[in-house]
């Protein structure tokens, strides 16, 4: 079995979006061929209040999936059509913006507390206009999967060994995990040899390249090159990561802002709609 090297190793970038949110970019925004299904992954981990809670107010997404991870505090989100609801500590929103939603995301701190993680996956054609939908996932309906003492691993899309994760329908069917390795130890993830696949590390710190020959730390993104196992190997400190991992779509990609389409004139067209009010084009489907 074939070790995948590390490509590219990529430091977080310090970034400001809604209403004066300060919150760590992983990627997102520049070619997006290199990390296709997905498209951007922001990092909004904060103690002042002030950076963050003016939220992202009224927005909108065409084309593409979000998915929202929350390690500590929560965030209140509603939309144009009347769906509301607030996620908690370890609680997951996988939406599908489809054919067009509006909406509107407000980020709290609990105990002092506030972190987590917006995720954007690309659709292909055929479901860019799709009906909108989201699932609201608790932390209680996360599988966590131990292995002996050496590393624990939270499903939230995808499978690992016999668990599921409770994200499901999800267009691109890609794999996501929130994992932990103890110290002193390794860990081996087999994955299909031609998906795209990264770490992002989210505490501590750990080898990626199977050699230990360079320390990967906290805030900071693996982009993998092909193979057929991820190999990580942790000296004083346990790491945690999230793994993300998904077959290609290989489509042209015409982005600006939140909405993702495969053509300039399909993005022209949808801000247009946007300007002219004709922007929605269907209810959620919850």
């Amino acid at each position: 079995m074939s070790i995948r090297p590390v490509k590219r190793l990529i430091k977080a970038k310090p970034t400001i979006e809604g209403a004066g949110v300060h919150l760590r970019r992983a990627f997102g925004f520049g070619d997006p061929s290199e990390f296709d299904p997905f498209l951007l992954l922001d990092d909004f981990r904060n103690e002042r209040p002030e950076d963050y809670l003016a939220g992202f107010p009224w927005h909108p997404h065409r084309g593409m999936e979000t998915v929202t991870y929350m390690l500590h505090g929560k965030i209140r989100h509603e939309d144009s059509l009347g769906n509301k609801g607030e996620l908690r500590s370890g609680d997951i929103q996988w939406m599908t913006a489809g054919s067009g939603i509006i909406h509107q995301e407000m980020p709290m701190q609990k105990d002092g507390l506030m972190r987590g993680f917006q995720l954007w996956v690309n659709l292909p054609s055929e479901s860019k206009m799709m009906q909108p939908r989201y699932q609201d996932i608790t932390i209680a309906d996360v599988p966590e999967v131990k292995i002996d003492n050496q590393a624990t691993v939270k499903v939230l899309a995808g499978t690992f060994k016999d668990a599921h994760g409770p994200v499901t329908d999800v267009v691109s069917k890609p794999t996501y995990l929130d994992i932990q390795v103890e110290q002193e130890t390794e860990f081996i993830y087999d994955l299909p040899t031609n998906d795209t696949s990264m770490v992002y590390v989210i505490g501590g710190n750990g080898y990626f390249d199977g050699q230990k020959k360079k320390l990967v730390l906290d805030d900071h993104l693996v982009v993998f090159g092909k193979g057929e196992q991820i190999k990580v190997t942790t000296a004083k400190e346990p790491v945690r990561f999230l793994l993300m991992s998904g077959t290609p779509i290989n489509e042209p990609v015409a982005w600006h802002g939140p909405i993702v389409m495969n053509t300039r004139e399909e993005l022209v067209n949808a801000y247009d709609e946007l300007n002219k009010g004709s922007f929605i084009k269907h209810e959620y489907k919850v």
